[in-house]
């Protein structure tokens, strides 16, 4: 190997080394961004010649040896949308490329992310720090399944929960089996409007005999004031042995004389549900009244004495609703909560794993892009199929140990600093051959 050949392996060295001080103060630098991965330094050997009887040593190179399946340290934020992954798996996200209509446009490739300190920005969509979009898949509002054949920006509509008129009702009650004086229960109902009306249900016992005895029947009333054209509705409730075919004491068992009302004749077992039609303003509304099951010791029974004890109680209307807040789930489920205790599932987040993470493209803003070394992007649901876990209110920070870096910068430093010794000297070297002709 020549005195030139030195001085130009020693160059590379410098060249080398100068890479290395450059990953350093690269990690050094983003040691607080969020999802940040840290870049090592991997020195490869570059040979002129070697065999048994000589080495001629070329050059070095310094690669960029990446850390994107190194995990960072998961730390609780003051984010409430902050989402953090425990394990292997990127956030798929989207870039943005203009506006139309007022609201952004997305970049047709799918860009990969472990940053996210996501927040709502003024359109209702999720954006990380560095302006990458959380993508989800749609929840179908049909089906309330995720569509998992399109990924797309998450959007949250702040937009009023739309009314439910009510279809059911639900009582689980008590009567008494020695009762003598007619109860009642009152339940809230709602119109297609979401506008409330109050229902009242009331129960007369069937008495017989001198004096007068319960015979085990309840004369049950619905009415509804401020109904349009209110209809009579009346329906005979029999317990026990009252009941045809007889029941377990205590349970309801059959029914008669419905008036107004739909009852069919179910068995043992099956629901004793009363149908009935009411006008609230809106037209008509088909209402079902469950009472419990027929023979079953559930809903509607008639055990107690003395008292009318009502155990539950509900019905399926909701009233109008406004946004309240957002709430994101460990499985990746993104629900919009409003302010009439309605909740609603928009979206669910996937994890995107590859074969090689390490060999992603990466980008401005911690973010990737797929490349043939990494193998195809798959999308899957958290914790599933080798996906890591969601951690809800967290960030990951850089996986970037500043104390490793400085050992990593000092080490440099000296490198480099030899190989400015052998240029040095081979300088010298070959100024003494050129004296040499003197």
């Amino acid at each position: 190997m020549s005195l030139f050949g030195a001085m130009t392996t020693a160059i590379s060295g410098l060249n080398a080394q100068s890479r290395a001080l450059g990953h350093v103060s690269n990690n050094l630098a983003n040691s607080q961004t969020i999802g940040y991965k840290r870049i090592d330094t991997n020195f490869t050997e570059l040979l002129t010649q070697s065999t048994r009887s000589l080495h001629a040593p070329g050059s070095v190179q310094a690669r960029p040896d990446y850390t994107n399946a190194v995990q960072g340290t998961i730390e609780q934020s003051d984010i409430p949308l902050a989402l953090a992954i425990g394990g292997q798996g990127f956030f798929s996200v989207a870039a943005r490329r203009g506006t139309q209509d007022g609201l952004p446009q997305f970049d047709d490739r799918q860009f990969y992310s472990r940053a996210g300190d996501f927040q709502m920005d003024r359109d209702g969509f999720l954006v990380n720090g560095a302006g990458y979009y959380l993508q989800g898949w749609p929840i179908s509002d049909a089906t309330g399944e995720a569509d998992r054949t399109q990924l797309n920006p998450v959007r949250i509509s702040q937009q009023v929960f739309n009314p439910v008129p009510t279809s059911r009702i639900e009582l689980a009650a008590d009567l008494p089996a020695d009762g003598m004086d007619a109860v009642s229960s009152q339940v809230r109902l709602y119109d297609a409007l979401g506008t409330p009306h109050v229902a009242t249900l009331s129960f007369t016992p069937v008495t017989a005999g001198t004096p007068a005895a319960p015979t085990g029947e309840w004369d049950l009333g619905i009415t509804i004031p401020g109904e349009n054209s209110p209809p009579s509705r009346s329906l005979r409730l029999q317990f026990g042995g009252t009941a045809s075919p007889a029941s377990p004491p205590g349970t309801l068992g059959s029914f008669s004389g419905a008036s107004n009302v739909t009852v069919g004749t179910p068995a043992v077992g099956e629901a004793a549900d009363v149908t009935f039609v009411a006008d609230l303003g809106e037209g008509p509304q088909t209402i079902v009244l469950n009472l419990g099951e027929i023979g079953v010791a559930r809903g509607l029974t008639q055990f107690s004495v003395g008292e009318f004890n009502v155990r539950n109680q509900s019905q399926n209307g909701v009233p109008p609703g406004s946004y309240a807040g957002l709430a994101i789930g460990e499985t990746g489920d993104i629900a919009i909560n409003y302010d009439n205790g309605q909740s609603r599932i928009v979206a669910r987040l996937p994890l995107v794993t590859f074969s090689d993470p390490d060999a992603l493209q990466r980008l401005d803003g911690q973010a990737f892009m797929r490349t043939i070394e990494s193998g195809e992007a798959r999308v899957t649901d958290v914790a599933k199929d080798g996906a890591g876990r969601l951690v809800v209110g967290s960030v990951e920070r850089s996986n970037v140990d500043i104390a490793a870096e400085f050992t990593k910068l000092i080490v440099a430093q000296r490198a480099y600093t030899a190989n400015t010794r052998v240029v040095t000297t081979s300088d010298e070297l070959l100024q003494e051959t050129i004296n040499m002709k003197r």
